[in-house]
């Protein structure tokens, strides 16, 4: 039940309004049940609003910001993107030696952070994306040498 408290001319006023079904509405004023019958409608009343999906991020042309999986393989052991997500950081630069436990990206993804590790030892080859690029999965991150 859904409470509200109302002040009409200068008296108080608990309302609780309980299910509806049909066009009866289950009511208490004050503690004192009611049985209110609603005008019909033509058109049915929408409850719940679904959430609308964000848009993706664009270019200043228009065109969206999205990197698509490599299609030629390069040589190297690649750090691919496990799932969809935002580039938040990049800690590591080319040239940087790294372990396998290293972190050496967070992708922001369902509104997590996910540390990305590169998975074997090396040095980094390349970094194939950008801070704030938006990236798939399987979308190659890093490339180690």
């Amino acid at each position: 039940m859904k409470e509200y408290k109302y002040k009409i001319n200068g008296n108080s006023y608990t309302v609780k309004i309980g299910d509806i079904d049909k066009n009866i509405a289950k009511v208490e004023v004050n503690g004192v049940p009611y049985k209110v019958e609603l005008e019909n409608t033509e058109k049915p009343v929408t409850i719940v609003n679904a959430p609308r999906p964000s848009a993706a991020p664009r270019t200043e042309a228009g065109t969206k910001v999205v990197s698509r999986p490599a299609a030629a393989a390069t040589s190297g052991y690649q750090v691919k993107a496990p799932l969809p997500g935002v580039v938040l950081s990049i800690p590591v630069k080319v040239g940087d030696a790294v372990k396998a436990a290293d972190t050496v990206l967070v992708l922001e993804a369902m509104k997590m952070e996910n540390a990305i590790h590169a998975g074997q030892d090396g040095t980094v080859k390349s970094i194939d994306v950008a801070v704030g690029d938006s990236v798939l999965d399987n979308t190659v991150l890093i490339t180690l040498g």
